[in-house]
């Protein structure tokens, strides 16, 4: 099966909310596993014919949050390749201008003019702030409080002659098969003390932390409002909007 890639280089951005130490000690501990992936029907949504994966982590994020929060939500494969146009100029229709995207141009495109979504509603980003991706606290705190975080990762040769959903693990590789391949972007969606569970190319995948602190090079705690808080107001996690912020500006 074919397999694209499609993250340009990270740029980053001053403004950006980032670690902020003394708040995050005055937040909730962060619990010592937490998987939100499980049942969640990841797809592929068109990453193997074009380097859409920014989108598809979109996706894959939607599902992610709307399975745990409220009732299942599942962007069609259009919908991921006209957010993918509307953000980069890419042309579903013959497959030109096919040259992925910068994170940053994403999240700022979702929280200002947002991406579709099934509905008649377009789907908002409320909030989001950067995260060192050595910093593997912040990660499990993005995740277990967030419902996941969006990641950018330079892939290794090797990677793609895997099996769909087998574990990405440096170690198992050697020679030629470390040299990068090109950047991808993937939704981090569940964490155990081994590593991370993360959507790509449609499977639930795991690869652990030495891995991904080796290989990730941009990182972002995500709050959406609208997909990640339930009727009552909160989160999955008993949460509410006021918490949820603090925790992406602490992420």
């Amino acid at each position: 099966m074919t397999r694209c890639l499609g993250k340009r280089p990270a740029r980053h951005d001053y403004r950006t909310y980032r670690l902020a130490p003394m708040l995050a000690a005055a937040l909730p501990t962060v619990p010592y596993a937490r998987d939100w992936s499980q049942n969640v029907p990841y797809q592929m949504w068109g990453n193997d014919r074009f380097g859409c994966c920014a989108f598809a982590a979109h996706a894959a994020l939607v599902a992610t949050w709307t399975h745990a929060a409220q009732g299942l939500v599942v962007l069609s494969t259009d919908q991921v390749l006209a957010n993918y146009a509307a953000v980069t100029g890419f042309d579903p229709a013959t497959g030109t201008n096919d040259n992925g995207t910068v994170l940053l141009d994403e999240l700022n495109a979702w929280r200002k003019a947002g991406f579709q979504r099934p509905g008649q509603t377009l789907d908002y980003l409320t909030a989001f702030g950067s995260i060192q991706p050595s910093d593997e606290m912040s990660i499990k705190r993005g995740i277990a409080f967030l419902g996941g975080v969006l990641a950018g990762v330079q892939v290794p040769q090797g990677f793609l002659s895997l099996g769909l959903g087998q574990t990405w693990d440096l170690d198992t590789l050697s020679g030629d098969a470390l040299r990068p391949a090109g950047g991808h972007a993937v939704a981090l969606v569940g964490y155990n003390v081994d590593g991370v569970f993360f959507n790509t190319w449609g499977a639930r995948t795991f690869m652990p932390w030495s891995t991904f602190t080796a290989i990730a090079d941009e990182a972002y705690g995500l709050l959406s409002r609208e997909n990640w808080l339930g009727v009552p107001g909160t989160a999955p996690t008993g949460e509410n909007f006021d918490a949820l912020l603090a925790e992406v500006r602490a992420a």
